[in-house]
């Protein structure tokens, strides 16, 4: 990375060795870093991220709002009702599932349940 960059980490701790991001910050080989997943969780309190001045820290689950969790449950319910009926959901991420023979059997038998 050059000295300019800064590193983002919001996926999985372990992707980034600590030790060489501590080590980089503060010897200025990149700008800055901005987290919210670490090598241990949560973050120790002896860590050096907490104290250098070019690194943000954030929590992983900083979405997460009571309106997210309302929505997702919500969402959730609605896929179980529909599914009851014997349709498969609306905003399926695997949409070559739905034409798959074991699925349509699932389907069908719900719909005969309904």
């Amino acid at each position: 990375m050059k000295p300019t960059a800064y590193l983002i980490n919001t996926a999985r701790g372990p992707i980034v060795q600590e030790s060489a991001l501590i080590q980089a910050l503060q010897e200025h080989w990149i700008a800055g870093a901005g987290l919210d997943v670490f090598e241990k969780e949560p973050l120790p309190a002896g860590s050096l991220l907490r104290e250098l001045e070019n690194v943000i820290l954030t929590p992983h689950g900083l979405a997460w709002t009571k309106e997210l969790s309302r929505d997702n449950s919500r969402e959730a319910c609605e896929h179980i009702l529909t599914l009851a009926q014997g349709e498969p959901p609306a905003s399926i991420v695997n949409k070559e599932v739905v034409h798959r023979h074991a699925f349509q059997a699932k389907l069908e038998r719900y719909r005969r349940l309904a």
